[in-house]
C-alpha cells in the first residue's frame, strides 16, 4: 500500500481522529472539571459491582495503569490529560470506598438472640405516629453470655409506654432485647439496609422488652431538637405537626404511615428530608432579614457591604439549621452547597453553576462515598443538575430570561418556567425512582409545582415566626395559619395520591440499563457542543433494556423462607397477575401466606 505524506494512510487517519478530539476537547476546555467528580464516583459504584478483593485490585492496577499510559502516549495533550485524570480518579475512587469500609468494619450479629446487656444511650428518638421510641445503643457488658461477634452498636425500638421517664443520651441502661443481624434485600433490587448499617457501624436490630432500667445518667433534660419538636408537636396534632417538625428537627417520626405514603406516591416526600429546599429557605429567610435590618443603618449601608454581612448570617443560618436537624449526610451535603453559593456571591462570581454543583459532589464523594449509591444522593444531585444545566441551556435562558412586560405575561412566563422545569425534573428523575423504589409517578412535577412554593414561601416563614413570637407567648395565630398551609400541603398528597395512575409498579431495572441511563443524562447534562446529542443513544438504549425486561415470575426471599409466585387468574373476562405468598414450615412444606 502507497503511503501519504505524513505516514501510513492508517496512522494520518489516527492523527486525523486525535486532532478532532483535540478541537472537540479544547471547545468544552470550561466543562473537563465536571467529569472530575463523575469518574470519581463511578469508582465508588464499580468498587460496589465487583465481588471481592481481588476484583477490586485489578480494577484500581488497571484504571491506574490506562491513566499511566494515556500520559506516556499523548504526552502533553489535552486528550492524554483527560484520559489520565479520569483512570487515576477512577483509581482513587475504588480506593476510597474500600478504604471507607474498611474503617466502618464492626462486628456484626450472627443470628437472631434474645440477651440481656448494660449500655450507654448514643440516641433517644421518639416516633409518635407509632408510638415507639427508637434507641441507637452502644453496649458496655453483657449479662448473658456475649455473642460471638458481639455488636459495639445496637439499635432497638421500645414501646412508648415502656420507655422510663429521663432516658435520654449519655444514660446507661440495662436492657433485654430481641436482636437480629441488619436485614439484607428482602427480594433483588429491594432496599439494603444491611449495607447501610455497616457504614453506620449498627451490628444488630431489634426490639427491646420491658423493664428497661436507667443504671445512672439521663434525666437532665432532652436535647434541643427532642424540645423542639415536642413543643411543635403540641402546637400542631397528627401529620400537620409531624410535617412541621421534620422542616424545623428533621424529625418525622410523627407522621403517619398512610400520610408518609401518600407524600412518597405523590411525589412530595423530598419535603420531608432537610436538604437543599429547606437550607435555601432559611438561608433566603436569614439573609432577606438580616439585609433590611442593616440597611437601617445609614453608613454601612453606603459602604455596600450589606450584602456581605447579610452572606455571613445566611451562612451562619446554614450551619445552624444544619445542627439543629442532626447533621444528617443530606443536610450536610445542602449546607455545603449553600457555602459555596455564599462563597462566591461574596467573590462577585455567578452563584449557581454546574461547577459548583460538581465541586459539591466531590467534597461529599470524599468524605461519605457510600451515600452515592443511595437514592437521597442520586435523587438531590440529578434534580439540582437538571435545572442548573436546562436554565443553562441558551434557548431555555434565551426564553425565561427577565424582560420589561406587563404582569399577566409574566406571570404566564414564570409559570412556563416552573412547569417546564418541573417536567424536565420529573423525568429525570423517574429512572432513579424507577431502579430505587420500582415505581414511577405521572403527576409529581404538577403536585410540586404547587407544594414547593407553599412550603417554601408560607410554611416555613408562618413557622418560624410562629416560634419566635411562642418566646412571648403570641405564636397562637400564627400556628393557626401554618396549620391550614399544612392541611392543604397533606389534601394535595392524598389528592394528587388517590388520582388514577398516579403511581405505577414496575419490576425491577436491570443495573445495565440504568448505568446506561444515567451515563447519557451526565453527556447531556455536562457537555455544551453538539456532541452532548450522543448522550440520546445510552439513554434510549438503556430505557428500552429496561422496558423490555418482564417482571419476574418467582420471587424468593433472601433466606430462602417466602417465595412469590406469579400467576394469571382470568376473572370478568380480564387477565390478571397475583403473587401467591408462601412460607416453609418445620418440614419444608409451602404454607398459603396471603395473596397480592
Amino acid at each position: 500500500m502507497a503511503t501519504l505524506a505524513g505516514g501510513a494512510p492508517s496512522t494520518r487517519l489516527m492523527r486525523l481522529q486525535t486532532f478532532a478530539i483535540e478541537r472537540w476537547l479544547e471547545a468544552e476546555r470550561d466543562q473537563l472539571a465536571l467529569w472530575l467528580p463523575v469518574f470519581l464516583g463511578a469508582g465508588v459504584i464499580l468498587w460496589f459491582a465487583l465481588p471481592d478483593p481481588r476484583g477490586w485490585t485489578i480494577a484500581i492496577l488497571l484504571a491506574a495503569g490506562i491513566g499511566s499510559f494515556a500520559i506516556a502516549l499523548q504526552g502533553g495533550g489535552r486528550l492524554g490529560r483527560c484520559v489520565a485524570v479520569a483512570g487515576f480518579a477512577l483509581a482513587i475512587g475504588v480506593a476510597l470506598i474500600w478504604w471507607r469500609a474498611e474503617r466502618a468494619a464492626a462486628p456484626v450479629l450472627p443470628r437472631a438472640m434474645v440477651v440481656r446487656f448494660e449500655a450507654r444511650v448514643e440516641r433517644a428518638q421518639p416516633l409518635p405516629a407509632r408510638a415507639l421510641v427508637r434507641l441507637t445503643l452502644a453496649p458496655t457488658r453483657w449479662i448473658d453470655r456475649a455473642p460471638k461477634a458481639a455488636p459495639a452498636r445496637i439499635r432497638v425500638n421500645l414501646a412508648e409506654a415502656d420507655a422510663p421517664p429521663g432516658i435520654a443520651p449519655g444514660a446507661i441502661v440495662a436492657i433485654r432485647a430481641r436482636l437480629m443481624p441488619p436485614a439484607p434485600p428482602a427480594v433483588p433490587g429491594a432496599y439494603d439496609f444491611a449495607r447501610v448499617a455497616w457504614f453506620d457501624g449498627l451490628g444488630a436490630t431489634g426490639r427491646a422488652l420491658p423493664p428497661l432500667t436507667i443504671l445512672s445518667g439521663g434525666g437532665a433534660g432532652d436535647g434541643l431538637r427532642v424540645r423542639l419538636s415536642r413543643h411543635i408537636h403540641a402546637q400542631l396534632a397528627g401529620s400537620a405537626g409531624g410535617i412541621a417538625a421534620a422542616l424545623a428537627t428533621g424529625d418525622v417520626g410523627a407522621i403517619t404511615d398512610s400520610d408518609a405514603e401518600a407524600m412518597r406516591r405523590s411525589g412530595l416526600a423530598h419535603l420531608l428530608s432537610v436538604s437543599g429546599l429547606h437550607i435555601t429557605a432559611a438561608v433566603g429567610i436569614a439573609m432577606l432579614v438580616a439585609a433590611r435590618l442593616l440597611a437601617l443603618n445609614q453608613r454601612l449601608a453606603l459602604t455596600g457591604r450589606v450584602p456581605l454581612l447579610a452572606g455571613a448570617v445566611g451562612a451562619v443560618a446554614a450551619i445552624g439549621y444544619t445542627l439543629l436537624t442532626g447533621s444528617e449526610v443530606p443536610t450536610i451535603r445542602s449546607c455545603v452547597a449553600a457555602l459555596l453559593v455564599l462563597g462566591a456571591m461574596a467573590l462577585g462570581r455567578e452563584a449557581v453553576t454546574l461547577r459548583l454543583v460538581a465541586a459539591g459532589a466531590f467534597v461529599v464523594v470524599l468524605l461519605w462515598p457510600e451515600s452515592l449509591v443511595g437514592p437521597s444522593f442520586q435523587l438531590s444531585f440529578a434534580a439540582v443538575t437538571t435545572i442548573v444545566a436546562l436554565h443553562e441551556h441558551p434557548v431555555v435562558r434565551r426564553w425565561f430570561m427577565k424582560r420589561e412586560e406587563g404582569w399577566i405575561a409574566r406571570v404566564l412566563r414564570e409559570g412556563g418556567s416552573l412547569l417546564l422545569t418541573g417536567l424536565v425534573i420529573e423525568f429525570a428523575l423517574m429512572p432513579i425512582a424507577v431502579y430505587h423504589f420500582h415505581r414511577a409517578g405521572i403527576y409529581g412535577a404538577v403536585a410540586n409545582i404547587v407544594a414547593i412554593p407553599l412550603t417554601t414561601f408560607i410554611v416555613m416563614p408562618l413557622e418560624a415566626l410562629a416560634l419566635l413570637f411562642d418566646v412571648a407567648g403570641l405564636g397562637g395565630p400564627l400556628w393557626w395559619l401554618a396549620g391550614k398551609a399544612l392541611a392543604l400541603l397533606l389534601w394535595i398528597a392524598r389528592t394528587t395520591a388517590a388520582a388514577p395512575g398516579s403511581v405505577t409498579a414496575l419490576p425491577a431495572m436491570p443495573g445495565g440499563a440504568y448505568a446506561l441511563m444515567a451515563a447519557g443524562g451526565l453527556w447531556l447534562a455536562l457537555w455544551r457542543t453538539r456532541w452532548r446529542r450522543l448522550g440520546f443513544m445510552p439513554l434510549v438504549i438503556g430505557a428500552g433494556w429496561a422496558l423490555a425486561t418482564p417482571a419476574p415470575d418467582l420471587l424468593v426471599t433472601g433466606d430462602g423462607r417466602h417465595v412469590a409466585i406469579r400467576t394469571a387468574r382470568r376473572s370478568g373476562g380480564a387477565a390478571r397477575s397475583h403473587r401467591r405468598l408462601c412460607a416453609r414450615d418445620a418440614r419444608g412444606k409451602c404454607r398459603v401466606r396471603g395473596r397480592s
